[in-house]
């Protein structure tokens, strides 16, 4: 058998493949096509499944109440409100009897009332991830989860942003800010629900999101929401790039490293940069009470989570003079190994005017990039943050 035909055919397929990839970081030096790439949001999945009619991912009747939520710049978002399954069983007759629920009467609903005119209720605003809807793969989970919970009368808001699923406009980073600063207005201005019962929850993109609104409301408007807890999160997108995979299959510029002075040719040239690290920083900074929880598998294959590393330590040093490393994080005072579960890592400081800085971070062995949402680590972080008790 001839071996040089095989070798001959090799050197021309890895020549094809080679060159299919330079062209398509070629077309990702595009502005239009990096946010068709990073946002994925038209990928067409309200056609198999309809996030007006909740009951068909397992919600109990009337549970969830679609919704708009305008903003600023003209855009309708599309919502659903998700009911504590515990104020539901309390008011099912009432729930049930308003028939099927249109948004157009959702702020005369029973269950807008049990949101916005209990004084013990509380509310969580998920930011969630790129690609899909707000019903999309394990984000119902999640939201099922965070209702049925230990955390009473504690109701959920997710929000679609501009371009995905029935949400009018197209993404960018800009955009997406206005976005969820609309959605925390609507909780506010709309629900009345103060911001000390309120806790921005952000997964992968989401955490992006969640940390930009929460630094624009401390610094814009000296508002502080209870808490922000954070999932899969990255330190920015021009780093996230190095080493992110499509899917955990499909990298990007990783191919690229042992060409570091190319990677860095193609990072600059991102333009939706999402500096999540740098408003993180001036979030703690500006801020009088934080209560800021950082969570992150080990075997996340999109988003390393190395990225939550850079995040806790970002967060602990806008807190001090003295300057902490990320090779300091397994030795400080309140680390904490717990085995096939991973490990936790606790920063607490109290500032000169009494204000009281809490950040905590889970690095868990198990849980993937997006099924993460779904284990009990961030209904525990949650409750955590509504000072229900935590082991130590």
């Amino acid at each position: 058998m001839a071996i040089a035909p095989i070798l001959k055919k090799a050197y021309w397929s890895l020549a094809i493949a080679g060159g299919i990839y330079i062209v398509f970081l070629l077309f990702l030096l595009n502005g239009w096509v990096q946010r068709q790439a990073l946002y994925a949001h038209n990928v067409p999945t309200v056609w198999w499944h309809d996030p007006n009619k909740p009951e068909q991912f397992g919600f109990l009747k009337n549970q969830v109440h679609p919704f708009y939520i305008d903003t600023p710049d003209g855009e309708n978002l599309f919502a659903w409100h998700i009911l504590p399954l515990s104020s539901y069983i309390a008011n099912e007759n009432a729930l049930i009897k308003e028939g099927t629920s249109s948004w157009e009467d959702f702020a005369t609903s029973t269950a807008f009332k049990l949101l916005a005119d209990d004084p013990e209720s509380r509310l969580v605003i998920n930011f969630h991830g790129n690609a899909g809807t707000i019903a999309q793969g394990w984000r119902t989970d999640t939201y099922r989860m965070l209702t049925s919970g230990p955390v009473e009368k504690l109701h959920v808001v997710a929000v679609d942003y501009r371009g995905f699923g029935y949400s009018t406009g197209s993404p960018d980073e800009k955009g997406l800010i206005v976005d969820g600063v609309a959605a925390v207005r609507w909780a506010l201005d709309v629900a009345h629900i103060p911001a000390e019962r309120i806790i921005l929850l952000g997964q992968s993109l989401g955490t992006a999101v969640a940390t930009a609104v929460a630094e624009h409301f401390v610094v814009n408007e000296e508002i502080e929401f209870k808490g922000v807890v954070l999932v899969a999160g990255f330190s920015d997108l021009p780093t996230l790039m190095t080493t992110y995979a499509i899917g955990g299959i499909i990298p990007i510029l990783s191919p690229l490293r042992s060409y570091p002075f190319l990677q860095q040719i193609f990072a600059r040239n991102i333009q939706e940069t999402w500096f999540t690290a740098r408003r993180l920083a001036n979030l703690v900074r500006k801020s009088k009470n934080v209560a800021l929880r950082i969570i992150h598998s080990q075997n996340d294959f999109e988003i390393v989570w190395t990225h939550s590393n850079t995040l806790f330590t970002v967060a602990a040093n806008a807190t001090i003079d003295k300057g902490l490393t990320e090779k300091d994080i397994d030795t400080l005072k309140d680390h904490h190994d717990r085995g096939e579960y991973g490990w936790t890592n606790s920063w607490m400081t109290v500032k000169e005017d009494g204000g009281r800085i809490s950040i905590k971070q889970d690095i868990v062995r198990h849980g993937g990039h997006n099924r993460i949402t779904t284990y009990p680590m961030i209904v525990r972080a949650i409750a955590s943050v509504f000072s229900l008790g935590e082991p130590s």
